[in-house]
C-alpha cells in the first residue's frame, strides 16, 4: 500500500521534525524518504514542510493535512486489525498524555511490561499536568481525573472511586502536630497546586452531612503534581493529593494519612479520548490492561 507507507513517512518526519529519523525508523534510505515526500506533496499539490539543512517544520497546509494523516493511518490500521480477528499481532503508534505523579509513580513502569507484550507497539508519552488539547495537540489519548468538562470528549473510566487524601511525612508530622479537623489545616504549611494558572487554595473535605471548604496557605506551590509529593516527602507540609498519586508511600509509610475520617473530593481516574472512532483495538487494549492494573492499586485504608 504505498499510500499508506507515504502517510507513515509524513507522520513519522513531523513526529521527529527530521526527515532522516522518520528514514531510519522505517528502515529506507534518506533519498527514497525525500522520493517519497516530493511524491507525496506533488500529489497533494501543497508544500507540506519547510525545510533547511538542519531543521524540518510543518507548514500551514502540512498541519492542517497531518490531522487528517494520523486518522487515516488510525482507519487502516484499526481495519486491519478487524480482518485479523482477536489474535492479531497489536501495532502502531500511540501518543499518551497523563499527569506528572501518576505517570511516575505507577503508569510508567506498567507501561513497559505494555511494550513488552506488544513489541509491535510504539508509545510516545506527555507527562505533565497542563491538560492536553486533545483536539489540537498530536495526542490520541489522555489519562485525566475528574469528570471531563467537555462532554463531547469519550471518557472511559479507570479507577471511578479515586479521591483525594490529605497526607504529610511523620517527620513533618512529628514537628509541627498531626491536624485532627480540617479546621487545623490553617495552622499548617500547605503544600499547593497550581492549575489553570489558579493556586488550589481551597481544599474540600466531607462527613456525613458535614462539608466544608478550607482556605489553606503555605511557602510552596507548583505546577508539577510531582513536586508537591516530593515537598510531602522531605517533610515540608501537607498535600492533598489523589490517592492514586501517593498510595505506594503511604503503604510503605513515608507518607500518614489525616483526618481519616473525612473524605477529600472525588478524583475519577479516565481514559479520554476526543471521538469514539478513536478507540481502535490499540487503544481497547491498552484501556483494558490499566484498568487491570489500577484495581491492583490498594483502596483507601479506613
Amino acid at each position: 500500500m504505498k499510500a499508506f507507507a507515504d502517510l507513515a513517512l509524513f507522520v513519522r518526519a513531523a513526529d521527529a521534525g527530521s526527515l532522516s529519523a522518520a528514514a531510519r525508523a522505517l528502515d529506507i534510505s534518506p533519498a527514497a524518504a525525500s522520493a517519497t515526500l516530493k511524491r507525496l506533496e506533488a500529489e497533494l499539490h501543497a508544500q507540506l514542510f519547510v525545510r533547511s539543512t538542519r531543521s524540518l517544520r510543518l507548514t500551514q497546509e502540512g498541519e492542517r493535512f497531518l490531522a487528517h494523516a494520523r486518522e487515516a493511518l488510525r482507519a487502516i490500521e484499526e481495519a486491519e486489525q478487524a480482518l485479523r480477528g482477536d489474535q492479531a499481532v497489536l501495532r502502531g503508534q500511540l501518543q499518551l498524555s497523563m499527569p506528572s505523579d501518576l505517570g511516575r509513580s505507577l503508569v510508567l513502569p506498567w507501561l513497559d511490561d505494555f511494550i513488552a507484550q506488544h513489541p509491535h507497539v510504539q508509545l510516545r508519552i506527555n507527562l505533565s499536568d497542563h491538560f492536553a488539547d486533545v483536539y489540537r495537540q498530536p495526542v490520541d489519548v489522555a489519562l485525566r481525573y475528574g469528570a471531563p468538562q467537555d462532554s463531547n470528549l469519550i471518557a472511559l473510566p479507570l479507577r471511578p472511586e479515586n479521591r483525594r487524601v490529605l497526607c504529610a511525612s511523620p517527620d513533618y508530622l512529628s514537628r509541627r502536630g498531626v491536624p485532627d479537623d480540617p479546621d487545623r489545616l490553617s495552622e499548617h504549611n500547605c503544600l499547593r497546586m497550581l492549575i489553570r494558572g489558579e493556586t488550589q487554595d481551597r481544599w474540600r473535605l466531607r462527613r456525613g452531612e458535614d462539608d466544608r471548604t478550607v482556605r489553606v496557605q503555605g511557602d510552596r506551590v507548583s505546577d508539577d503534581g510531582h513536586a508537591v509529593k516530593q515537598w510531602a516527602l522531605a517533610g515540608h507540609g501537607i498535600a492533598y493529593k489523589s490517592w492514586l498519586d501517593v498510595s505506594q508511600e503511604v503503604t510503605s509509610g513515608r507518607l500518614t494519612l489525616l483526618c481519616r475520617d473525612w473524605s477529600g473530593e472525588s478524583a475519577p481516574l479516565n481514559l479520554v479520548c476526543p471521538d469514539r472512532r478513536l478507540l481502535s483495538p490499540l487503544v481497547q487494549r491498552l484501556r483494558e490492561f490499566l484498568k487491570q492494573r489500577f484495581e491492583t492499586v490498594a483502596p483507601i485504608p479506613e
